[in-house]
């Protein structure tokens, strides 16, 4: 579990390129939207045990449209 108390996500959703990777890989925290493809971001203070998810969402994202945030 990680040693973050909270975690806070971001997404833009004009820089999304609609791959679908962060729907696949956390569908806790991400969906698409049914007409672009876009992210669309389902919680942005996860639980901490998806942090984890959270933060391989970001650092796989192929167009760097997902933040962390942690505090």
């Amino acid at each position: 579990m990680s040693a973050v108390d909270r975690l806070t996500v971001t997404v833009d959703t004009d820089a999304c390129c609609a791959m679908g990777r962060c729907a696949a890989g956390a569908p806790e925290i991400f969906d698409q939207d049914p007409d672009t493809g876009t992210v669309v971001l389902l919680n942005a203070t996860p639980p901490p045990e998806l942090h984890d998810a959270a933060r391989l969402c970001a650092e796989l994202c192929p167009c760097a449209a997902i933040t962390v945030t942690e505090a």
